[in-house]
C-alpha cells in the first residue's frame, strides 16, 4: 500500500526534491547572476506545476464523488487557494511590484475566460459542432464577475488615497457578501443553475477513469500537503525570479502571468478533456467559476493583508486592462447566452487571449 501511494504521488515527491535542491542552491544561483537565477526560477515553476497537477487530481477525485456543481467548485477553489498562497508569499518580497495582485487577477480572468474557455470551445466545436450547457450558469457567472471586478478593480481609481483603508474594508465585506450568496445558490436550491443533464449515450468520462484513493480523507490530506509544498516552492521561486528579471526591462505583468498560469495549469487540462468529451457545462463551470473565485476570494484576502500591514496595493486597473476586461465580458455575455457554444465563439475568445498576450509583451 505504501509503495503504491509513493508511486502514485511521485510528482509531489519530485516537487519536494526540487524544493530541497532549490533551497540548497538558492544563494549559489543568485551569486552566479541573472541567467542562473532565471534558470532556477523556471526549474521551480515546473516543479510547482507538477505539484499543482496532483492537487488538481485529488480535487477531481473529490469532485467525482460529489458531482456537479460541487465538483467543479472544489477544483476551482483548490486552484484559487494555490494562487493566493503564491501571491501572499511573493508580496512579502521587497522587490515585488505593487501592482502584482491586480495584474495577477486580471491575467487569471483573461486566461480563464479567453484562454481556457476559448480554446476548449474551439476544439470542442471543431469536433462536436454545437455543444450544449446550462445558460443559467453563464449568465450568473458573467454578471457576478462584472460586479466583483467593477467594485474591486475599477472603482478604486476614483477613491482618494487618504481613504483607501475605508474602501478596502468595504471591498472585503462586499466580496464576502457576494460569495456567501453565490455559494448558497450553487450548493442550495439553485444548484441546477450550474449543472446540465446529458443523455446517457454522451456521458462518457471527460478524461477516463479517475484513480480513486482508499479514502476521501487521504485525498484531502494529500491536497492540503500539496498546497503546502507549493507554498514553499513559491517562496524560493519568487526570490530567484525577482533576481533574474531585475534590470532586464521585462514588463511587470510577466510575474503575474506566471502566477496565473501556474494556478490554471491543472484546470486547462481538465477543461480540454471535458470539451473533447462534449461536456461543455464542466468547461463553463471551470472557466467562469475560476474567474469569479479568483476575484471574489483573492481580493478580500489580499486587501486584509494590506490593511494588516498598512501598505495598500494598487488595485485599480489601467485603461487598457479595463477595456480588455469590458470587451471580454461583453463577448462572453453574447456568446454564452443561448445554451450552446461553437468553434466561432471559441475563436473570438482565443483572439482576445492572443491580444492580451500581445499587449502584455508590449508592457501595456
Amino acid at each position: 500500500m505504501l509503495f503504491t501511494l509513493i508511486r502514485s504521488e511521485r510528482l509531489i515527491l519530485v516537487a519536494i526534491a526540487a524544493g530541497i535542491a532549490g533551497f540548497s542552491a538558492e544563494h549559489t544561483l543568485i551569486g552566479m547572476g541573472q541567467v542562473a537565477s532565471l534558470a532556477g526560477a523556471v526549474f521551480l515553476i515546473a516543479a510547482i506545476i507538477l505539484a499543482s497537477m496532483r492537487v488538481a487530481h485529488h480535487a477531481e477525485i473529490l469532485a467525482t464523488k460529489v458531482g456537479d456543481p460541487y465538483g467543479t467548485m472544489i477544483l476551482t477553489l483548490s486552484a484559487v487557494l494555490v494562487e493566493v498562497v503564491i501571491l501572499a508569499i511573493m508580496m512579502r518580497s521587497p522587490e515585488s511590484s505593487p501592482t502584482l495582485v491586480r495584474d495577477t487577477i486580471y491575467s487569471a480572468v483573461m486566461l480563464d475566460i479567453n484562454g481556457i474557455l476559448g480554446i476548449a470551445a474551439l476544439l470542442g466545436g471543431l469536433k462536436h459542432g454545437e455543444q450544449p450547457y446550462n445558460d443559467d450558469s453563464s449568465r450568473t457567472y458573467c454578471v457576478m464577475i462584472l460586479t466583483a471586478m467593477s467594485i474591486s478593480m475599477i472603482v478604486p481609481e476614483f477613491v482618494p488615497q487618504a481613504k483607501w483603508h475605508l474602501y478596502s474594508g468595504f471591498t472585503i465585506v462586499a466580496m464576502i457578501m457576494l460569495y456567501a450568496l453565490f455559494l448558497r445558490m450553487q450548493v442550495g436550491a439553485h444548484s441546477y443553475f450550474f449543472s446540465y443533464s446529458y443523455p446517457k449515450t454522451r456521458r462518457e468520462s471527460a478524461g477516463g477513469p479517475v484513480e480513486a484513493p482508499q479514502s476521501t480523507a487521504l485525498s484531502i490530506g494529500i491536497l492540503v500537503f500539496g498546497i503546502v509544498v507549493i507554498g514553499v516552492l513559491a517562496e524560493i521561486m519568487s526570490t530567484l525570479l525577482n533576481t533574474g528579471l531585475e534590470g532586464t526591462g521585462a514588463p511587470p505583468v510577466l510575474a503575474a502571468i506566471v502566477v496565473a498560469a501556474i494556478s490554471a495549469a491543472p484546470e486547462i487540462m481538465t477543461a480540454m478533456r471535458s470539451a473533447l468529451a462534449n461536456h461543455m457545462q464542466s468547461v463553463v463551470n471551470i472557466a467562469l467559476g475560476a474567474s469569479l473565485s479568483t476575484v471574489i476570494l483573492t481580493v478580500p484576502v489580499m486587501e486584509a493583508i494590506a490593511l494588516y500591514t498598512g501598505q495598500p496595493f494598487i488595485m485599480a486597473m489601467t485603461p487598457v486592462q479595463t477595456v480588455m476586461i469590458t470587451i471580454t465580458l461583453i463577448v462572453a455575455a453574447i456568446n454564452l447566452n443561448d445554451g450552446e457554444t461553437n468553434a466561432i465563439e471559441g475563436m473570438t475568445h482565443f483572439v482576445l487571449f492572443a491580444t492580451f498576450i500581445m499587449l502584455s509583451c508590449l508592457g501595456l
